[in-house]
């Protein structure tokens, strides 16, 4: 397969230095000098711990770019009744990125959107309970997890799968392959995409993020782009627009019985979840290089 394995496991994290949020480092400006600006970390394969290590731990040895860029938020929507998205105005027009974290976005609008979810850390709670639109905030890139094919590369395949606001380097890499079926036959590019199964996992319709934009691209690039989504605890009746795409209960073997061997798959959710679709791919004959999954907890 032409697309190397090392760019494949890249991905770029959104760490909101403390709380995982994401494919970025983020955080209030005025936080710069603090406790938190020498925490970045590095995901690992092995999962299986006595004692449960923080964050900045797993992911210590990840790549981090040296660039420290500020940023304002330009938009703030509740997402959900335990997720704010935020949309950020990049102000240093060097900073860039991979597929984690829209780089499309960022290099038509010198924009980013970034899904946090609500947790005491403190960098996730300022987002909650602080931020504002007009608020200052520094980001930094770093990280392993990414999709950036090459224009040489052999079309390869996609399957993602996402836990909760897993979802945020997920819908990043979809919105990429979207650009990317959107620039054909434009002398920019030159690698052509394949195509993307999207499974996504959460409590109920409330809390899938992102999910009417899913929903239009799949129709949008039907037969290039599916996406299933799978609610835990629905207890209330799922809209007529979203019910074809609505399945009750996790996302199971099952499921994934049909993924083909030559899929690249990309994880990003909670660790029981994780654990569990990997090993269910391996099951299937999926090479464990070609499994790359991302520990934002």
């Amino acid at each position: 397969m032409a697309l190397t394995m090392s760019m494949a496991r890249a991905v770029l994290r959104l760490v909101f230095r403390g709380a995982a949020v994401g494919p970025i480092a983020c955080f209030p400006s005025r936080w710069l000098s603090g406790p938190w600006s020498h925490c970045h970390s590095r995901s690992v394969r092995a999962m299986s711990s006595r004692r449960k290590i923080s964050h900045l731990e797993r992911t210590v040895n990840n790549f981090r770019q040296e660039m420290i860029a500020e940023a304002k938020v330009c938009g703030i929507v509740q997402e959900s009744e335990t997720v704010k998205r935020l949309r950020l105005v990049v102000m240093n027009k060097d900073f860039a990125f991979k597929a984690g974290q829209c780089p499309g976005l960022l290099e038509r609008e010198s924009v980013l959107e970034l899904a946090v979810k609500y947790s005491e850390h403190l960098p996730a709670h300022w987002i909650h309970t602080q931020c504002d639109v007009g608020s200052e905030v520094t980001l930094r890139v770093g990280g392993d997890f990414f999709f950036d094919p090459q224009p040489s590369d052999t079309p390869v395949s996609l399957l993602l799968v996402a836990g909760g606001v897993g979802i945020n380097p997920l819908y990043s890499i979809l919105l990429h392959v979207v650009d990317l079926h959107r620039m054909q036959g434009s002398k920019p590019c030159k690698y052509k995409p394949g195509s993307v199964q999207l499974y996504y996992s959460a409590k109920n319709t409330d809390e899938l993020l992102f999910k009417r934009s899913i929903i239009n691209l799949a129709e949008e690039f039907s037969g290039k782009i599916n996406c299933n989504f799978h609610v835990t605890q629905q207890s209330f009746e799922i809209s007529g627009n979203m019910q074809p795409y609505v399945t009750a209960g996790r996302i199971s073997e099952r499921t994934l019985a049909h993924v083909s061997k030559d899929n690249l798959c990309y994880i990003c959710g909670p660790p029981p979840m994780i654990e569990a679709v990997s090993q269910q791919l391996e099951n299937h004959g999926v090479p464990k290089e070609s499994i790359i999954f991302e520990k934002w907890w």
